[in-house]
């Protein structure tokens, strides 16, 4: 067998995006060649079965990508996946109009309903929800010489076109708990949407990004939310369509092929070495056009490039990449009665005998004091939580969410229930050390007691088995997920959009000629499994010459092309609507 490859294309890293990418650039017509350290693809969209019949989810959960152009121009519907997405749905919340506080339910008000679909493009005639969802995260930074200000942020511009009363040079600056205080009338309703966007990765307290974290939060509530993912459960059915279309395309698939490096000759990049532990008997395989790295930012600089290729004072700046994003500590929960909510939380128009008594909350929805203290420990203190559990701000998905012909547990007489998830420090930072969330009966019980503030029978006579992941577990477990988390970098007002991470790494490209990025931590918009860094990224492969998509594509409305490359807007009619 040939001892070497080649190929136009070769991406290192079969996760989400990584796979998204190889999709786009197959259908291209480009040969790709797909290279995964792990002996499955997928990265975190994975599902496993820790016990026969017992189905989880350690990383993602929802699918925050409802909004993507990918499902239209990858027609995902071809390989396996089916989505029903309602644009013109009624404003959300009709389900979910109570939050959960210590002293028991808080109705979301009219005003907070409103509110909320105001902010989110939901009231006009006809809505700009999808719109505003793809600019905040299906368009690619702009170019370098384009100032970014309230004239040219692509979510402004929405704003301006659809809601201009809401279009404001403040907006700008202020947090999601301001632009929520100015629409929103209830404090718990406020804390919820917060918290959703705390674990998304966009910070709600922090100043600068209220839209992304608004639209963080907005991705998985109606309507961007679609059938049947919505019911929780079928993620990693998302990402076997993603890998169905890429194979179909014809791209390559290479598992158990860890990379050792990126060959470079003369500031270029033009091909990978694997490892000598890898599989596949090629060692060497090379890429005619670009080598893309999908995997994190930090491996891809300090290990597979390597300081010989680099100016030290830009490695320096990758090594300085914070990282403290807050990680998420998650458990699941084998039981053999379904849990039931107590009396205070339980109401008096919910159908239980139709959905079961426990729908999954978020909790304790109580003030923002609640949120700050929580917030606090993990990144101001960085340190093991130190607030009561009965305190501890956290959020729990049912079993009785998950399709109901995608079950989580199948074993009779038996429920499955999680995970219940809950922002902890990041583990590199945490001061009390790297392995300091490890100790898993102290932290399961932990995350117990805390839901059971909600739930009247997470006793041991009815727990048959809790499943605990620490943070450095799940990394240990997905090499992509450094920090603990899917965001891996924090999304703040200084790792947004044309600064993620760095200015000149933001549209993609590297200092290495034709060596590219497509990974969470080092592109926009960052975490959750959206199909956007990959659609993103097609832009700059067509600005330079590598991908000529075919009259399926189009680009971003808010797209600018870089003057002296190939505008990735198409000169012909394109046969699908942009909107």
């Amino acid at each position: 067998m040939s001892k070497e490859e080649r190929y136009d294309v070769v991406i290192i890293g079969a996760g989400h995006n990584g796979t998204t990418t190889a999709a786009y650039l197959s259908k291209c017509g480009l040969s790709v060649c797909l290279l995964e350290d792990r002996p499955e693809c997928g990265g975190a969209q994975e599902t496993c079965e820790p016990r026969a019949g017992m189905r989880i989810q350690p990383h993602a959960i929802a699918n925050y990508g409802g909004s993507a152009p990918g499902w239209e121009q990858l027609e995902l519907w071809k390989y396996g996946f089916r989505m029903d997405w309602k644009a013109g749905a009624d404003v959300p919340l009709d389900l979910n109009r109570f939050m959960l506080t210590s002293d028991g339910l808080s109705k979301v008000t009219d005003k907070d309903k409103m509110g909320w679909g105001k902010i989110c493009g939901m009231l006009t005639d006809p809505p700009f929800f999808k719109d505003l969802m793809r600019a905040n995260f299906w368009c690619p930074p702009h170019p370098p010489g384009v100032e970014v200000n309230e004239h040219t942020i692509p979510y402004m511009q929405v704003y301006k076109q659809h809601q201009p009363d809401m279009w404001t040079r403040e907006l700008l600056e202020m947090t999601m708990f301001d632009v929520m205080d100015e629409y929103l009338e209830t404090e718990p309703f406020k804390v919820n949407q917060a918290y959703i966007a705390l674990v998304s990765g966009a910070h709600g307290h922090m100043e600068g990004v209220a839209i992304p974290a608004v639209c963080s939060v907005a991705t998985v509530l109606p309507p961007a939310v679609a059938n049947p993912v919505a019911p929780r459960g079928n993620i990693h059915g998302y990402y076997h369509a993603l890998l169905r279309c890429a194979i179909a395309h014809g791209a390559v698939v290479r598992t158990c092929c860890p990379v050792e490096e990126i060959i470079i000759e003369h500031g270029r990049a033009i091909g990978v070495r694997l490892r000598d532990d890898a599989t596949w008997s090629a060692k060497k395989i090379w890429a005619d056009k670009a080598v893309i790295s999908a995997v994190h930012i930090k491996p891809t600089f300090l290990e597979m490039v390597g300081p010989r290729h680099l100016d030290k004072g830009f490695l320096q700046r990758i090594k300085d990449l914070s990282l403290k994003g807050g990680s998420l500590y998650m458990t699941h929960y084998l039981t053999r009665e379904r849990l039931r909510l107590r009396p205070k939380f339980r109401r008096e128009d919910y159908r239980y005998e139709d959905y079961g008594s426990f729908m999954g909350p978020f909790f304790p929805m109580d003030s923002r004091q609640v949120y700050f203290d929580h917030v606090a420990d993990v990144l101001g203190h960085q340190r093991n939580l130190r607030i009561p559990p009965e305190k501890a701000l956290f959020g729990m998905v049912a079993g009785e969410l998950y399709d109901q012909t995608h079950p989580q547990c199948t074993r009779p007489g038996l429920h499955i229930n999680g995970p219940q998830f809950m922002m902890v420090p990041t583990p590199e930072y945490n001061i009390e050390g790297l392995e300091a969330m490890e100790d898993k009966k102290k932290w399961n019980e932990y995350m117990r007691v805390a839901l059971s503030q909600v739930v009247e029978n997470l006793d041991y006579d009815n727990i048959v088995e809790v499943l605990g992941e620490s943070p450095l577990e799940q990394e240990f477990r997905n090499t992509g997920m450094l920090g603990g988390s899917w965001y891996g970098i924090r999304h703040d007002r200084d790792q947004w959009w044309n600064e993620r991470p760095l200015p000149e790494l933001a549209r993609y490209r590297t200092p290495i000629e034709r060596l590219y990025l497509s990974h969470q931590s080092s592109a926009h918009p960052g975490g959750l499994c959206l199909m956007a860094v990959g659609y993103n990224l097609m832009h700059i492969l067509i600005e330079d010459g590598i991908a000529e998509p075919g009259d399926w594509w189009y680009a971003s409305p808010w797209y600018i092309p870089e003057d002296g490359k190939v505008s990735a807007i198409p000169t012909r009619p394109s046969s699908v609507a942009t909107r």
